[in-house]
């Protein structure tokens, strides 16, 4: 069964849906999953066939849209500060605890892409968290992602700098693509991944009409301070999960492997042959929600 929600973040509202398991007694308590969707993304792609996975093993899930995105308020529209996509986390786990149809004490989060990093830094500080799953996640150190293509870092640095200035003088807001097929500049260059958010679309043709091709300027600066993993030792004993896309074109699946080495336990690595977004797609979305599932059973 999924019913919509609503709940508060900042004085804001974020809008979603909870799943709950058909055969959960009036009365009876079950664990509960929040899913964290990636960059850029709203609720209707993706999320809802992973929480479906999760529903039919027992567990309550939640997807929402974060502020600024999608059903959910906040202007401008588009602006992804992941402190603040924390701190929506963080309030679904206070709005979900709450829910006659939860075990307040076996909470866990579930994150894809940048949603997964979201989740490591939510479950790093949060200890109402128990278990956590992070796919083809953004597990990686700020330092590392900053020597990945440092011509481009640089480009971009100088970039951002000439609309922090803009913006300070005009207060506009100005956007950036996420992909594009053009030279014109954009978050993820380069055809793979602008076929991939174009086929996302097309096998979500009900996504909200609200979703743009773009992400205001100024979050590419919160993006570039945000290091989702540098207290990631600090997150145990909760019990974490990632798992990498040995292909990943996005997150390079050595970056993964050292972060898990900083994590404590308990802890698990599990690199599937495949690429970024195919995760999403059959056999693989069943295969990682198997995954995912049998370490909820285990640590929830």
């Amino acid at each position: 069964m999924r019913r919509d929600i609503i709940f508060a973040s900042k004085g804001l509202h974020c809008r979603g849906w909870i799943y709950v398991p058909d055969g959960l007694a009036q009365g009876q308590k079950a664990p509960a999953i929040i899913l964290a969707q990636g960059f850029a993304g709203e609720k209707e792609a993706i999320l809802p066939d992973h929480a479906e996975q999760f529903v039919r093993a027992g567990f309550v899930a939640l997807v929402f849209d974060y502020r600024y995105f999608g059903d959910s308020e906040g202007e401008p529209r588009h602006q992804l500060f992941p402190l603040e996509q924390v701190e929506d986390v963080r309030n679904a786990i206070t709005w979900i605890s709450d829910q006659p149809e939860v075990d307040s004490q076996r909470i866990g989060l579930w994150g894809i892409s940048f949603g997964g990093g979201i989740v490591i830094y939510t479950a790093t500080y949060d200890r109402r968290v128990k278990a956590v799953v992070a796919q083809v996640p953004l597990a990686i150190s700020l330092e590392v992602r900053s020597k990945l293509d440092p011509e481009r870092w640089k480009r971009m640095s100088d970039f951002l700098l000439q609309d922090r200035i803009k913006r300070y003088k005009t207060g506009a807001v100005n956007y950036l693509k996420v992909v594009s097929l053009e030279e014109d500049p954009c978050v993820f260059p380069g055809k793979e991944f602008y076929d991939e958010y174009m086929d996302l679309l097309a096998r979500h043709p009900k996504s909200n009409p609200t979703w743009r091709n773009g992400v205001s300027l100024e979050s590419l600066e919160k993006v570039r301070e945000f290091d989702p993993v540098g207290m990631i030792h600090y997150m145990a004993p909760t019990a974490l999960l990632l798992i990498a896309a040995e292909n990943d074109s996005a997150i390079p699946v050595d970056a993964v492997r050292e972060t898990y080495k900083r994590a404590g336990e308990p802890k698990a690595l599990s690199v599937l042959p495949i690429k970024h977004f195919e995760i999403n797609a059959e056999p693989w979305l069943t295969k990682s929600a198997a995954e995912a599932i049998n370490w909820y059973n285990k640590y929830l």
